[in-house]
């Protein structure tokens, strides 16, 4: 049995699955497998901040001043008068500046004629202009490769005529619940059987996440089904997560089946609370098994602390960023019994001076109801066993960041 750091820093040095190129539109979420240049100047040329006019400002070296009015510049305009002494022109927010002017006077502080306008307070020179290339130049890196495609990533992906980008490949997951007792989600149950909830769980956390199902199915408690069915995973997906029969019980047939199938064990246990029993192999070409356990809050608690950063991993994501943390007061007391990492159920709450973490208490690791009211975990470490109100805990979301 190893600790929870070992594991995560095996985790971490995961090999990349590779990059693929997409289109813009079919690229939210993925990790980007370059940089993002500038392909000009941004702006890429002097341009009005604001509606009003644009003038000289050596023209307001007397005040009041009346100068003639020679048109209109839209945003989009190639129209681009000289401004002479004297003169000035209407131009609205995001039009290139013409040549002559300096400054942009916004309207509430001008008074429009019919052929004129009329000025009454200074200017300085570059008022209300944004300048060429202000923003960044010719070439500059504006996205980093490793950062995630969000909505404003987007933008300047199109805003820079990126259509396609070439991307980390995200893998693709199935999802095997192994047990005699469980039943679709559809049918009827006896007094000694169980819904499947593992599996709609699961799925639905890597949906959160952005990570296709490409299989969800339930296996009989069986090494030679459970080897066949690991296998057949195997040729169509880089990630099979495999819940229940990982302890060491009569039916536990997860390790048999998987080193059937000729995968190795990384490792077998790890010293933590709920989800001990965790089991990673490895499988030719860069294909990886979790076996979690099978109580509801053991299996989502391996998921969110080491499949979620594996997948990131596997994704392009920054080691260092695949497992994000926040330092929270606590609300109430914590007590543990120590000698492990646990992993206390918890719900987030906000008052006056921002939000705070509530610790919930579950009767087992099976407690599925206490689950469903939380919002994910702090995070004790093994040599404390007890945290006072108000204290920083390391609070770990279940919920993407």
């Amino acid at each position: 049995m190893i600790n929870t750091e070992e594991a995560i820093a095996i985790l971490k040095n995961i090999s990349l699955l590779g990059f693929e190129k997409k289109p813009l539109s079919d690229a939210m979420g993925n990790a980007l497998a370059e940089d993002i240049l500038a392909d000009r100047d941004i702006p890429p040329s002097d341009r009005s901040a604001m509606d009003g006019y644009a003038v000289r400002s050596d023209d307001f070296e007397k005040l009041p001043c009346e100068l003639e009015l020679v048109g209109e510049i839209a945003a989009g305009s190639a129209f681009q008068p000289q401004i002479a002494k004297g003169t000035c022109v209407r131009i609205m927010t995001g039009a290139n500046i013409p040549p002559g002017a300096d400054s942009v006077v916004v309207f509430e502080k001008a008074q429009e004629g019919e052929r004129s306008v009329f000025f009454h307070l200074p200017v300085k020179r570059g008022e209300n202009i944004m300048r060429q290339g202000e923003d960044a130049k010719t070439g500059e890196t504006l996205i980093a490769k490793g950062t995630i495609l969000g909505p404003l990533q987007i933008g300047v992906c199109a805003s820079v005529g990126k259509a396609g980008v070439l991307v980390f490949r995200k893998p693709q997951v199935a999802v095997l619940c192994t047990g005699e007792e469980l039943r679709d989600v559809h049918e009827s149950v006896e007094t000694h059987e169980l819904r499947n909830s593992n599996g709609p769980a699961l799925c639905a956390a890597l949906d959160s996440f952005g990570y296709d199902v490409v299989e969800s199915q339930i296996i009989k408690d069986s090494v030679n089904d459970l080897s066949r069915e690991i296998a057949n995973a195997a040729n169509f997906s880089d990630v099979i997560l495999l819940t229940g029969g990982v302890s060491k019980g009569k039916y536990d047939f997860v390790r048999s089946a998987v080193e059937k199938i000729g995968a190795s064990i990384v490792f077998h246990g790890v010293a933590m609370k709920p989800g001990k029993p965790l089991l990673y192999a490895k499988l030719e070409r860069n294909r990886h098994i979790f076996g979690l356990p099978g109580n509801p809050l053991s299996a989502m608690t391996g998921f969110f602390e080491f499949v979620v950063p594996a997948l990131r991993v596997l994704s392009g994501i920054n080691p260092n960023e695949c497992r994000p943390s926040m330092f929270l007061k606590l609300s109430s007391k914590v007590t543990t019994k120590g000698g492990r990492a646990h992993f206390v159920q918890a719900k987030l709450e906000w008052g006056k001076e921002g939000p705070h973490v509530v610790p919930l208490v579950s009767h087992s690791s099976a407690d599925l109801v206490c689950g469903g009211r939380s919002d994910g975990v702090i995070a004790v470490p093994p040599e404390v066993r007890e945290i006072e109100p108000g204290s920083l805990v390391e609070f770990h979301s279940w919920k993407p960041l």
